[in-house]
């Protein structure tokens, strides 16, 4: 482990407002440890250390596995996230299974240092307390879909969240989301086969394009809102 450099500190969202004075004071409470592709960062129920947890690089799933050993992915995590909330608000118990998607350095503060620096900063709180609200959020609404909404309404919705979380770039087809997402991912997010997700993709592939490595493409988003809101027929 390494400890993160006053640069990499500053770029993290929830310390944009401190002063390189004041990164300086958080840097020697911080640690950097590197994954592997495949390798578990954490485990479901594992106790965790008090810290705060930031994806520095790369990118992590996030799953629960059912009592049938179903798993269900609850989150794809790039680079600049914080997660494992437990380790700061609550029992400090894993309530999720965290796996490396690619090779990637996460990054991690004492929860001390972080409340000393909530102490002269009270903003970083605000700006924590709103990421976490915004995963409440999802999770309410993806549990909401799975209950409530047909399969192509939920993929809708779920390409739609990453084009607004990630953002798109400019294509010669459309709008390119900025994030890959494989199939298993997809179908395991929403709560569909591997199979249905691939018959989804096939029945809207006038409104997303779908190609290797997980590249996804609007090329007609005004069909894909009708879609998302349910509004049009399979």
């Amino acid at each position: 482990m390494t400890q993160t450099t006053v640069e990499e500190l500053g770029s993290i969202l929830v310390f944009a407002a401190l002063k390189p004075s004041e990164l300086e004071q958080l840097q020697p409470a911080t640690r950097v440890q590197n994954y592997q592709p495949g390798e578990i960062v954490m485990q479901e129920g594992d106790c965790l250390p008090a810290k705060l947890y930031v994806l520095l690089k790369g990118a992590l799933r996030v799953t629960k596995t059912a009592a049938t050993g179903k798993e269900t992915i609850l989150r794809t995590l790039l680079s600049g996230e914080i997660f494992a909330a437990p380790a700061l608000f609550g029992d400090g118990i894993a309530p999720a299974t965290v796996t490396a998607e690619s090779y990637s350095q996460i990054l991690t503060i004492e929860r001390e240092a972080l409340i000393e620096a909530i102490r002269q900063t009270p903003e970083i709180a605000l700006r924590i307390l709103s990421v976490f609200n915004q995963r409440l959020q999802q999770l309410h609404d993806t549990v909401h879909g799975l209950v409530s909404e047909r399969a192509i309404v939920r993929l809708a919705q779920f390409i739609q969240y990453f084009a607004a979380q990630y953002g798109t770039e400019s294509s010669p087809n459309g709008q390119r989301l900025n994030v890959k997402l494989s199939y298993y991912q997809i179908a395991r997010s929403i709560g569909i086969t591997y199979e249905e997700c691939v018959r989804l993709f096939r029945s809207i592939q006038s409104v997303v394009s779908y190609s290797r490595g997980g590249k996804i493409t609007l090329l007609d988003p005004k069909a894909l809102d009708a879609i998302a809101s349910g509004t049009v027929q399979e």
